[in-house]
């Protein structure tokens, strides 16, 4: 048997990052197995569903490299092959017209809550042989009245559902579009899906599907219900949290494994292992091995792995994830160093891409302005003759390379009597504009003796401006 998964997501939103974890699941499954994965987008409620949400999402999926073997396949284009099940339905006895206004259900709810009672629809229009004038009728699927429901959850064990506490649900509206669980059912069932790993907020759904699959003579998938994402103060994540949209999380810079490594790591776990490479979640995940209980999003964490993820991968992956955040700020890299470069002198320091492209910035853009507290201290009259010294030293050097940079940085602070510290640090404002770089002679000899110069000149002037 072939092993095929799926993520179904609504586009009424952008991708929320309990979405991504679940997709995340059933990706690796199928990776683990040889089987398929499959996108399909449930865009049946047509007031709400957007084109600019399915963008969201499928941008999503690409940042993230959960890339998909079938799909997109979308339910809107699948409105006759649900009415032909709906038909079927009818036909074997299996769903009927009701008829009832929203008034007289709304009448029943209140006098069953009286009675204390559960809240249910309660048949009335199950056995009406005529139909009410006047009236647009949904169709109720016909819910066994027997027994129970058992769903058989590879991470929950078996869960099982009394029948007499599921009412007919409506398999398709007024107008005659289907409803949420008549479709999911059939696409399912048509798409061949052996596992349905989705949110535990679906628990609760899966007895009525099932008794549908039935009805339908289907054998139902193997499901697995994930326990929701908590914020830190233990209500389901949202935005009040902060960031819960994949995409927030590239804008704020964070490389999409770091995302996928945190993901993997919110219900399940390898031992003490906290990093993983996609290779090995691909290998060790299973899905049987989701905890139970509900995780809760620590953003410090996913920070702390972003960060280890910036040290170990390589410039060249670095950089092409970086490319973009320069864009935002403007900045072309191709009017600088390689971006790869400067990646490889960046990457110990930066928690995030943005504060990579931020403190990068000077590469590619002349510093227009100081920060004022590192000018007051770095850029003034006693730092004057040593930025002097060095634009000459600088000037000289035959070679424009590291080494000889460190070599003049050195022996200008020996020739002033200073330390090092008072050297480099007006030279670092001078170039970048703060007191934040990378190792001076890497850094200018990446900047290249022009800009150097030209920002060290600069800076002098300005220093004699305001003398």
């Amino acid at each position: 048997m072939t092993i095929r998964t799926r993520f179904a997501p609504s586009p009424t939103g952008y991708l929320h990052v309990g979405g991504a974890r679940t997709a995340l699941f059933s990706w690796l499954y199928a990776r683990k197995h040889g089987g398929r994965f499959i996108l399909r987008i449930e865009d049946t409620d047509l007031e709400r569903s957007s084109a600019e949400s399915v963008n969201a999402i499928l941008e999503g999926m690409t940042w993230l490299g959960l890339e998909y073997d079938e799909g997109p396949f979308y339910q809107t284009q699948r409105f006759e092959r649900y009415k032909e099940v709906i038909q079927q339905l009818m036909d074997q006895g299996d769903a009927y017209h009701c008829y009832c206004s929203r008034e007289e259900l709304d009448e029943m709810r209140e006098k069953q809550r009286a009675n204390r009672e559960k809240p249910r629809y309660d048949g009335r229009c199950r056995h009406l042989t005529e139909p009410k004038p006047g009236v647009e009728p949904v169709i109720r699927f016909k819910n066994p009245t027997q027994g129970n429901v058992i769903v058989k959850d590879v991470i929950r064990g078996d869960v099982s559902f009394s029948n007499s506490e599921l009412d007919d649900l409506i398999i398709a509206r007024p107008d005659g579009t289907p409803t949420y669980n008549l479709t999911v059912v059939v696409d399912d069932m048509d798409m061949g899906l052996t596992h349905v790993i989705r949110g535990d907020d679906h628990l609760n759904n899966s007895p009525r599907q099932i008794n549908l699959y039935r009805a339908l003579n289907a054998e139902p998938p193997v499901f697995a219900h994930v326990p929701m994402i908590l914020g830190d103060d233990g209500a389901r994540l949202s935005k009040r949290h902060g960031a819960v949209s994949v995409m927030s999380y590239r804008d704020q810079g964070y490389l999409p494994e770091a995302l996928l490594n945190y993901l993997v790591r919110l219900g399940w776990s390898h031992g003490d292992q906290e990093i993983f490479s996609l290779g090995e979640m691909t290998q060790l995940f299973d899905i049987e091995d989701v905890n139970k209980a509900a995780s809760s999003f620590n953003t410090e964490k996913l920070l702390w792995l972003n960060q280890q993820y910036i040290k170990s991968s390589t410039p060249d992956h670095v950089a092409h994830h970086l490319s973009w955040h320069m864009g935002q700020l403007g900045i072309d890299p191709a009017t600088g160093p390689a971006l790869r470069d400067v990646v490889s002198i960046q990457q110990e320091r930066a928690k995030t891409l943005v504060e990579m492209a931020a403190n990068s910035r000077f590469f590619y853009q002349e510093v227009t302005e100081y920060d004022e507290k590192a000018a007051k201290k770095n850029l003034n009259e006693k730092s004057l003759p040593i930025l002097e010294d060095m634009l000459k030293r600088l000037s000289a050097v035959p070679e424009w390379l590291a080494e000889p940079v460190h070599k003049e940085v050195k022996e200008c602070a020996e020739a002033n009597q200073v330390g090092m510290g008072k050297v480099a640090q007006p030279i670092r404002v001078a170039i970048t504009g703060n007191t934040v770089s990378p190792s001076l002679d890497v850094t200018l000899a990446l900047l290249g003796r022009e800009r150097t110069l030209t920002s060290i000149s600069k800076a002098i002037e300005w220093i004699k401006d305001r003398a």
